[in-house]
């Protein structure tokens, strides 16, 4: 076997401090660096704002105007761009093109006089958005807090340094942060070739982070717009929690930018490229690092290598560690090469103490009584830390934190809470990847107790999540909160009956809540879709509703009482 994987340092003289007196890896402090807010001319009428958010906001112009490419997390964000390429043209914007359906938050900033511009992107961006922010919505929020550090301090030992694809996940001088995203008016799935702006341009599915994402081709101007080739080592996994990304596609993706041959490279995060040689040195570089870690997990999945051990098996050679696009600067390949294995062969992987696992607090608990009790294992986590010995002491750690009674009541002190946490700050901070300091930190503050995130651990849906949607979608995305005990012996059908004649209905039985259309319910919820917005936000019950009018029942009372009562939500139990 080879040795423990890099994914962190065993070396604590990496650890320096930044300006802001955060401690991190030394890779970490000199990356925020590649992220400064400016506008590159990547070359004569094309433009990238790099460091005005997480991600770029890309400019191109053409004989009819300004093609804007993704428009960030905010109106805000977006309009300090477009004041920005105010200085270096004054052409209008006349076409926006999302690259993906992260960064399309500011699109209503570009609409100016009241005159809308055609928006291009996936046919699949307004369903994955509704995905994240309807049904995973509390997970989604809970892993973005975690994996970019957003509740962080601002400087101290603690404080974010950067989140490895830009410096913050928004700048604090955007607040208050207002959403303005605009449907696509020109959806496509099919590599597409139309006129924009006066420009031909090749738009290319090309998943990557996201199934909707387009590589963007601009033939008269040798200049490539993607999601794909970014400033560090392409992220596999997403420690925040995501779909599985199939490096075998990335791999066309990349292969596509080779083929092109661009002079000039923009990605959507952080700076751009130029010079031909250049590009398909560091393109070719980024797309064998990716091959390396698919093909070479699958040689140890033959091997019958645990997960684990495909994690200490596959390591990426040095040569990897030059690469401007694949430095281990936001996520690890340790994590990389475990998400394959899970993408391919699923979550088993042939250890029997994974088969039927005791419930964690069960097993926690056994461990530490196994190992002589709780002072023995305090006092082995506290030689493991002194001993560099990390990953050991946090597994121990977490023995201690977990560790239930009989009743199921958590044994841990603040004393295991407090060894936990010190070891997994020695973790991030000796990680390169920012999203391993992030989550490290951002958990040791939750452990000790100084950050409580138990809101992030209730499911509702945010607002404009729900006014954004089809009332359909939000109303049957309910079923994945039934709560099967609550349901026992319910059978009936509830029509949701919008002021705008929309309707849908969810089917209770058999400890499940089916969709339905609602045409045969015999009750019924009627009301306005900002009143049931406020309802799956959390703010407002749907007893008080009917209570104060904002709600309609209609049919027997107790009937529908008991059908919202089966959802584990706060404005159905309020």
């Amino acid at each position: 076997m080879n040795r423990i994987p890099a994914s962190f340092s065993d070396d604590p003289s990496v650890v320096v401090t930044a300006a802001a007196g955060q401690l991190g890896h030394r890779d970490t402090v000199e990356h925020t660096a590649r992220f400064e807010r400016a506008v590159h001319r990547v070359r004569d009428g094309v433009w990238c704002v790099v460091g005005n958010g997480l991600s770029n906001q890309v400019f191109v112009e053409g004989p009819e105007g300004l093609i804007a490419i993704d428009t960030g997390e905010s109106i805000q964000e977006m309009a300090w761009s477009i004041d920005a390429i105010g200085a270096a043209t004054d052409a209008p914007i006349v076409a926006v093109i999302y690259t993906h359906s992260h960064y399309v938050g500011g699109t209503t900033a570009v609409a100016g006089a009241g005159e809308s511009v055609p928006v291009w992107g996936h046919s699949r961006i307004v369903a994955n958005r509704q995905r994240t922010g309807v049904e995973l919505s509390a997970s989604a929020t809970r892993g973005a807090v975690h994996q970019f550090g957003l509740f962080l301090p601002k400087e101290g030992p603690d404080g974010l340094i950067n989140v490895g694809l830009g410096q913050s996940f928004r700048r604090d001088d955007h607040a208050p942060h207002d959403f303005g995203f605009v449907v696509p008016t020109h959806t496509l799935d099919t590599a597409t070739t139309v006129e924009l702006a006066g420009l031909r341009v090749e738009m290319t599915p090309a998943p990557s982070d996201a199934d909707d994402s387009l590589t963007i081709w601009f033939p008269e101007l040798e200049t490539c717009v993607h999601n794909l080739a970014w400033p560090a080592l392409f992220n596999v996994f997403a420690i925040r929690g995501e779909p599985y990304r199939d490096p075998r596609i990335v791999l066309e993706g990349l292969d596509h930018i080779l083929g092109l041959e661009p002079e000039h490279m923009v990605c959507t995060h952080g700076p751009p490229f130029s010079g031909r040689a250049d590009i398909i040195r560091e393109v070719t570089l980024d797309r064998d690092s990716i091959q390396f870690m698919w093909d070479q997990t699958v040689r140890g999945i033959n091997k019958d290598l645990r997960s684990a051990e495909l994690g200490e098996f596959v390591q990426l050679p040095a040569m990897y560690d030059t690469g401007r696009l694949t430095r281990q600067l936001y996520g690890v390949a340790e994590h990389h090469v475990r998400q394959i294995h899970a993408g391919l062969v699923g979550w088993f992987d042939g250890d029997e103490a994974d088969l039927f696992p005791l419930p964690p607090g069960d097993r926690a608990g056994r461990l530490v009584e196994g190992f002589g009790g709780a002072e023995t294992v305090r006092a082995a986590v506290r030689d493991a830390i002194d001993d560099n010995d990390l990953r050991w002491a946090v597994e121990m750690g977490s023995w201690l934190v977990r560790r239930t009674d009989a009743e199921g009541e958590n044994l841990s002190s603040d004393d295991d809470r407090s060894l936990l946490a010190e070891a997994l700050r020695e973790i991030g901070r000796r990680s390169s990847a920012a999203n391993i300091r992030n989550w490290c930190l951002t958990r040791a503050l939750e452990i000790e107790g100084t950050l409580d995130l138990d809101r992030m651990r209730v499911h509702v849906f945010g607002r404009a999540a729900v006014l954004g949607a089809d009332p359909a979608i939000t109303v049957h995305a309910l079923r994945v909160l039934l709560d099967p005990a609550a349901a026992t012996g319910v059978d009936d059908e509830l029509r949701w009956r919008f002021s705008d004649g929309a309707t849908a209905g969810l089917h209770v039985r058999n400890h499940v809540a089916v969709p339905t259309r609602g045409d045969g319910a015999e009750l019924e919820l009627a009301l306005g879709l900002e009143t049931w917005a406020t309802v799956c936000s959390g703010r407002l019950s749907i007893d008080a509703a009917i209570d104060e009018g904002t709600v309609v029942a209609g049919g027997d009372r107790d009937r529908i009482d008991r059908v919202v009562a089966c959802f584990d939500h706060p404005g159905f139990r309020g």
